[in-house]
C-alpha cells in the first residue's frame, strides 16, 4: 500500500517536471535553460526522460513561445495540485496510523488521494493535448512515429529483461555439483 502511494507521489512529481521540461525546451539552447535536454512531450511512466523531446519536431519561434506559456500555466497548476497532494498524503498517513482504527476515515483519505491523482493526470493530459494542438500535421505525424518507436524499444527491452530473468532462474535451479 505504501508503494502505491509512493508511485502516486512520484507520478505527481514527474508531471510537474514534465511541465518544467517543456518550458526549458521552449526557452531554447541559448537562453540559459537546460539547453534543450529537458523532458519533452509527456513524462510517461519511466520518469522525465521517458517523454519525447520537442526538439526533434523543429518548433517555430511562435510555437516555442506558446509552449513556454502553456508550460508556465501547467507548472502553476501542478504546484497547487502538489500542495493539495501533500496535505492529502498527510491525512492518509494519519488515518492509517490512527488508533483506534477508523475504516471510514481511511477510505475517505484514499478517495481524496485518488481524486487528486486523477486531477494530476487530467492536468498532464491537458498540457500534452494543448501542446499537440500547436503542432503542424507533419509535426504531429513525426511525434506519433517517435512514440511508436519508443513503444517498440520499450517492448524489446522488456522482452530482453524477461529472457535474462528466465536464464538467471534456470541457472539458480540447476543442482550444485
Amino acid at each position: 500500500m505504501v508503494r502505491r502511494f509512493r508511485n502516486i507521489a512520484l507520478s505527481a512529481v514527474v508531471a510537474a517536471v514534465a511541465a518544467g521540461g517543456a518550458l526549458a525546451y521552449a526557452q531554447g539552447p541559448d537562453s540559459g535553460g537546460l539547453r534543450g535536454r529537458g523532458p519533452g512531450f509527456g513524462p510517461g511512466p519511466g520518469g522525465p526522460q521517458a517523454g519525447l523531446s520537442l526538439r526533434a519536431l523543429d518548433l517555430t519561434e511562435a510555437q516555442q513561445e506558446q509552449v513556454r506559456q502553456l508550460s508556465q500555466q501547467g507548472r502553476e497548476q501542478m504546484r497547487a495540485l502538489m500542495d493539495r497532494m501533500r496535505a492529502a498524503q498527510d491525512a492518509r498517513r494519519q488515518a492509517v496510523e490512527a488508533i483506534p482504527f477508523n475504516e471510514s476515515q481511511v477510505r475517505a483519505a484514499m478517495r481524496d488521494l485518488a481524486e487528486l491523482q486523477a486531477d494530476l493526470a487530467v492536468a498532464e493530459a491537458r498540457l500534452q493535448s494543448d501542446i499537440y494542438a500547436l503542432l503542424t500535421a507533419e509535426q504531429q505525424q513525426r511525434l506519433q512515429q517517435m512514440r511508436a518507436d519508443r513503444a517498440a524499444r520499450a517492448k524489446q527491452r522488456e522482452a530482453q529483461q524477461q529472457q535474462r530473468l528466465q536464464q538467471r532462474q534456470q541457472r539458480q535451479a540447476r543442482p550444485q555439483a
